[in-house]
């Protein structure tokens, strides 16, 4: 019997792993930059923190992979990040401590929807959520952490695009205005976009079914309705992507896939080969009620994810390496026990000081030997032979120069120290 990977899932194999490593860490860094502290909350939470009666998006009512536990409790595998941080913000009291939280997180996610090229049913996103603040200051910094995520990787231009959907008053009043717009549309809308016209019409906006498009070509936007405190938000938010020097476009129909947004929303686009008009990377929003709704205090957040398959598959488009291709740093080349035997003590002594290494443990041949090592693309060979063993030294050679020298075993490991420092320069 043959076994396959569940659809929509796939396999990370060791030579893809180095990308994905180099840019957790790449990540990881530029959160560390601007001042955020990581979370790892659980892949599954109770149901009910994902299923609100306040979310009506597609995520959440047509894609969450459901199930109960062995106690009757209803479970759901998070579609997203912002909930789960929530939760967690909520239950440790996070909110007790001074000034604002900033908080990010990488980890997989699920959603039962059509797997397609960047999109997959289990599928990895980094993001962050900053709680505590309506500044638009915060607005702005999410923004360009987001802007200079993709931008410091070298892609091509990188844009955002924007808009507002203003606080609950205006987003009332334009939800209402969008209603009376759509309705003598009802039966020439997508059966999807009918539902939501019900339910959450401002979904109508993102719609991509050819029908719809038509339609809210010409339906009100989001910003004729922001009263004054709305719109003076929205303002300073882009003075102040000015001031950074952030490029940016007003997209009107931008709306998200979330039913929390609120005020500022926004995508990170970059131009893409191959991925044609589908050039968002990531993206985010402002949200007002969430942290209330799930039993917190009033609280106001705004946070973006980016998805990790995309991101690297962009890069990869554009032929963009994350990583040094040099894996190893030394390749022991031995010729029977004894020399393997030293191998595997000089070997220790430098994986102690983290120096890379491997040897070979099928005992064959030099060439074979040889074939290996260049496969590892490894930076130098140690070769201990029968007279390296009665002598104590061993052959050090560096495979770019070609140069090869006599080195005492026990100065191996400060001589190997010395020379990849100086590699580094």
């Amino acid at each position: 019997m043959s076994y396959y990977k569940v659809k929509g899932t796939y396999d990370v194999l060791p030579n893809e792993a180095k990308n994905w490593i180099a840019l957790e860490n790449y990540v990881r860094k530029l959160f560390k930059t601007y001042n955020y502290g990581e979370i790892r909350t659980p892949i599954m939470e109770y149901s009910q923190v994902i299923h609100r009666e306040t979310e009506m998006s597609d995520m959440v009512t047509k894609e969450t992979y459901n199930f109960k536990d062995k106690a009757n409790r209803d479970l759901t595998l998070r579609p997203e990040g912002t909930a789960g941080v929530i939760r967690s913000y909520i239950e440790n009291k996070l909110y007790a401590a001074p000034g604002v939280t900033k908080l990010y997180y990488i980890g997989p996610n699920f959603r039962y929807e059509r797997p397609q090229r960047g999109r997959f049913r289990q599928f990895m996103q980094f993001g962050c959520e900053v709680l505590g603040s309506n500044e638009p200051t915060i607005d702005a910094e999410v923004i360009e952490l987001a802007y200079q995520t993709i931008y410091q990787l070298g892609l091509k231009q990188v844009s955002v695009q924007v808009n507002s959907l203003g606080d609950d008053a205006s987003k009332a009043a334009y939800r209402k205005a969008l209603v009376a717009y759509l309705t003598p549309f009802k039966d020439q809308l997508s059966k999807d976009s009918q539902i939501r016209l019900e339910q959450n019409p401002l979904r109508i906006l993102d719609s991509k079914a050819s029908e719809d498009i038509e339609i809210i070509k010409y339906a009100p936007r989001p910003q004729d309705y922001l009263n004054e405190t709305s719109k003076m938000h929205f303002e300073t938010v882009l003075s102040l992507l000015d001031t950074m020097h952030i490029p940016y476009e007003i997209n009107n129909k931008l709306v998200r896939g979330l039913d929390y947004y609120a005020h500022t929303v926004f995508e990170i686009h970059a131009m893409i080969k191959g991925f044609g008009a589908q050039n968002a990377l990531g993206g985010g929003g402002r949200y007002q009620n969430l942290v209330k709704e799930l039993g917190g205090p009033d609280t106001p957040g705004i946070g973006y994810a980016f998805g990790m398959e995309r991101l690297l598959d962009a890069l990869n488009q554009e032929a963009i390496e994350l990583t040094d291709q040099t894996t190893m740093d030394v390749y022991f080349i031995t010729f029977d026990d004894l020399s393997r035997k030293q191998a595997m003590k000089l070997q220790h002594q430098l994986r102690t000081q983290f120096i890379s290494s491997d040897m070979d443990h099928l005992a064959r041949g030099f060439k074979q030997q040889l074939k290996e090592a260049l496969r590892y693309d490894a930076k130098y060979l140690v070769i201990i032979g029968e007279d390296e063993l009665k002598n104590n030294v061993v052959q050090l050679k560096n495979t770019k120069t070609e140069n090869q020298e006599v080195i005492p075993m026990d100065a191996l490991l400060q001589t190997l120290k010395e020379r990849l420092n100086h590699d580094k320069i």
